[in-house]
C-alpha cells in the first residue's frame, strides 16, 4: 500500500517539460540599437545579410530595398542623406526596380561590379561592360543614363549602349534615356512581389487582420515567401503597407489597403473589426411606407369625416408635407 501511495505520489507530483521558443529570425544579427551615426551602416549591412544569395545561384548581389532602411532608421531624412553621401562617395548605387516608380534598390558597388562582370565573362559584351564599369560608372553616380552624355563625355556609340542593354547593365527609361540595371534583378523582382502578397494575405487572414510582429516572424513562410519573412516584413513596413501600433504584447501589425504612403483610416489598416457606420441624416428617419399628410378635409358623401389619404409614398417622415 505504502509502495502504491508512494508511486501515485511522484506521478502526481511530476512536471511537464515546456518547449523553449527558439531564437528569433526577424533578430539574427540584428544591431540593438538604429540610432547614431553608424546607424544607417549597420542596418544596410543587416538587411544585406537577410537576402538569399544560393536562391539566385548566387548570380546576383545582395539588394536592398531603399524604404527597407526606413523600418530600422526612423528619420528617413537622416537616411537619405547618408545613402546620398555613400552614392557620392562610390560606395553604393541605387536603381530603379521597375515595378514601382518609388521603388529603389540599394547595392554595394564593389558587389555590384563583381557580379556583372561574372555574368558577362566570356561574352561578347564583356569588353563594352568592363568600359562602361571603368568610366560611367564610376563618373556618374546617377540613376540614369542620358545619350548625350554617354555620347560626349564617355564615348559610348550607339552599338555600345545596345550591348550595354543586351548585357542587362542597362534598361531602357524612354527615348535618350537608359535606367542602371542589375543583370538577371528580373528573378528577384518576381520573386520579390510574390512574397511580398503572401505576407500581405498572412496578415489580412488573420484575426481582425492584425498579428502581433513576434507571432508572425515565428509562423512558418509559404512556399511563395522564397526570400524569407523577415525580408519581406522589413518591405512592408518600411513601404507603410502595415500599421505597426505598439502593445503591451509588442508590436502589432495591421493590414493597411492603401500604397506606400497611403495611411488612410485605422479601420482600413485592419486595425478595428469593422468599418466605422455612415453618420445619419439630420432629424427622425423612417423608411416605412407613409401616406401623404394632409390637413382634415369635411366629408361632402356622407361617411365618417376624417384624413383625406389620396397617395401613399415611400419616404421618411420628415420630407413628407404636413
Amino acid at each position: 500500500m505504502e509502495r502504491r501511495r508512494q508511486l501515485i505520489s511522484h506521478t502526481l507530483k511530476a512536471k511537464k517539460r515546456r518547449l523553449q521558443p527558439g531564437p528569433d529570425p526577424g533578430d539574427a544579427a540584428q544591431p540593438e540599437t538604429w540610432e547614431g551615426p553608424g546607424a544607417v551602416d549597420s542596418a544596410l549591412r543587416y538587411l544585406a545579410s537577410l537576402f538569399p544569395r544560393q536562391l539566385f545561384e548566387d548570380a546576383l548581389p545582395p539588394l536592398v530595398l531603399k524604404h527597407q532602411l526606413y523600418s530600422l532608421v526612423k528619420d528617413r531624412t537622416a537616411v537619405d542623406r547618408h545613402l546620398s553621401r555613400l552614392k557620392d562617395e562610390g560606395l553604393v548605387r541605387l536603381f530603379q526596380l521597375g515595378f514601382d516608380t518609388e521603388a529603389f534598390g540599394v547595392v554595394f558597388a564593389q558587389d555590384y561590379v563583381a557580379k556583372v562582370l561574372q555574368s558577362v565573362e566570356g561574352k561578347e559584351q564583356a569588353g563594352t561592360v568592363r568600359r562602361f564599369l571603368q568610366t560611367a560608372f564610376t563618373s556618374c553616380a546617377d540613376v540614369s543614363y542620358e545619350k548625350g552624355r554617354m555620347l560626349r563625355d564617355f564615348g559610348f556609340q550607339d552599338h555600345d549602349i545596345t550591348l550595354l542593354v543586351s548585357a542587362g547593365v542597362l534598361t531602357v527609361r524612354d527615348a535618350g534615356s537608359w535606367w542602371l540595371a542589375v543583370p538577371g534583378a528580373g528573378r528577384f523582382v518576381k520573386c520579390f512581389i510574390k512574397g511580398r502578397k503572401a505576407v500581405q494575405a498572412m496578415i489580412q487572414k488573420a484575426k481582425y487582420k492584425e498579428v502581433l510582429l513576434s507571432d508572425l516572424q515565428s509562423r512558418r513562410a509559404p512556399r511563395a515567401v522564397k526570400l524569407g519573412l523577415p525580408y519581406h516584413i522589413h518591405d512592408l513596413i518600411g513601404a507603410q503597407l502595415v500599421d505597426c501600433v505598439p502593445s503591451t504584447s509588442g508590436t502589432l501589425l495591421g493590414g493597411c489597403a492603401g500604397g506606400p504612403g497611403e495611411a488612410g483610416p485605422s479601420w482600413a489598416h485592419g486595425l478595428s473589426p469593422c468599418p466605422p457606420a455612415s453618420p445619419a441624416p439630420p432629424g427622425p428617419c423612417c423608411a416605412w411606407p407613409t401616406p401623404d399628410r394632409r390637413r382634415a378635409v369635411p366629408r361632402t358623401d356622407g361617411r365618417t369625416p376624417g384624413l383625406d389619404f389620396p397617395s401613399m409614398q415611400w419616404g421618411p417622415l420628415w420630407l413628407q408635407p404636413v
